[in-house]
């Protein structure tokens, strides 16, 4: 499927400065409705063939500039719950990867050109969502130490104290990505999303990005979600028994029950950039702005830094020589 704009026939995608559908022909506002059905192989609109690679659900036609929904990848089981519309532009992304980046003296001069630019890309990452319940029973031995001083003497008191802690947490929408092609440490360093903004999926939100169906199953992915849940009721536990000089543990025991999963799509910008051989990757998370990259260094302008740098001392040197000739 394609949104089409019933006033000019160009298609509509979604606008996150605007929060609406938006046809950046005609500047319809709300003017779409839905064209064709199962885009196949060949564009709705032109006809022209497609590029769909195994994983996506969405693709750009390369001849005519529209955006096509695969029906089959949105339906069914590969239907999201949720999704968090993009919130930040491409016009606003590149401000904030700017406005990063301005200071790096040594990055290429074509880094962040508006030719290289074209690379980037939003893209809606799949991620599985996990709900548990967690129970921790925790039983040790704790410390306190009081020092004072009488007279010449230095007093030490030390007490003991039985400590038991009985939690029960429970942990909403913890996130694990479900693309391949996406880095796992990459997208834990994007969080946090605000998943307030959660909302039920529309096909319209998709229209003027691109999309993956999840790659791996919510069995398949579930350590992960386990990992991050474990660490952080240990983390609230620890809080809970803090303020002991030594703390001995007896007994500790934390269970994790799974009560729902939830499949759903999260929005990063994806700027690829090529540099002497090698691809450097940048992300920005399409509702908060957070930047997850490292810009590379132009030796050229390394050595022009430091071939004028040596001309300003060596011109320095040479004055305080004549002066002192002078002199």
């Amino acid at each position: 499927m394609l949104f089409r704009c019933r006033n000019c026939g160009g298609n509509v995608v979604y606008s996150p400065e605007r929060n609406k559908m938006f046809c950046p022909h005609c500047d319809g506002i709300d003017s779409e409705e839905k064209a064709g059905g199962d885009a196949g192989t060949e564009c709705i609109n032109c006809g022209a063939p497609l590029e769909i690679k195994e994983y996506n659900s969405t693709c750009k036609c390369e001849y005519c500039g529209s955006y096509m929904i695969l029906d089959e990848r949105v339906d069914g089981k590969y239907r999201p719950h949720l999704i968090i519309p993009f919130k930040i532009g491409k016009d606003r992304a590149v401000e904030l990867m700017r406005q990063e980046f301005k200071s790096r003296v040594f990055a290429p001069d074509s880094f962040l050109s508006e030719a290289t630019l074209e690379e980037m890309k939003g893209l809606y990452v799949p991620f599985w969502m996990y709900d548990y319940a967690a129970r921790c029973d925790y039983a040790g031995t704790g410390t306190k130490v009081r020092v004072w001083t009488g007279g010449d003497t230095q007093y030490t008191e030390t007490s003991y104290y039985h400590v038991e802690r009985n939690l029960d947490i429970d942990f909403d929408r913890i996130p694990v990505d479900a693309s391949i092609e996406m880095n796992d440490d990459i997208m834990d360093l994007m969080e946090p999303f605000d998943y307030r903004q959660l909302e039920g999926f529309t096909e319209e939100y998709m229209s003027g990005f691109y999309g993956e169906i999840y790659n791996m199953g919510a069995e398949e992915l579930e350590n992960r979600a386990k990992e991050k849940a474990a660490r952080d009721a240990d983390s609230l536990l620890k809080e809970s028994i803090s303020g002991y000089a030594s703390l001995v543990q007896e007994r500790k025991r934390m269970d994790l029950d799974r009560e729902g999963v939830q499949y759903a799509l999260l929005p990063v910008w994806r700027y690829r950039y090529r540099y002497q051989d090698r691809e450097y990757e940048f992300h920005v998370n399409g509702q908060t702005g957070k930047i997850i990259g490292a810009v590379p260094v132009s030796k050229k302008k390394v050595l022009a830094y430091g071939g004028t740098v040596f001309a300003v001392l060596w011109a320095a040197l040479s004055l305080l020589l004549h002066i002192a000739e002078v002199i």
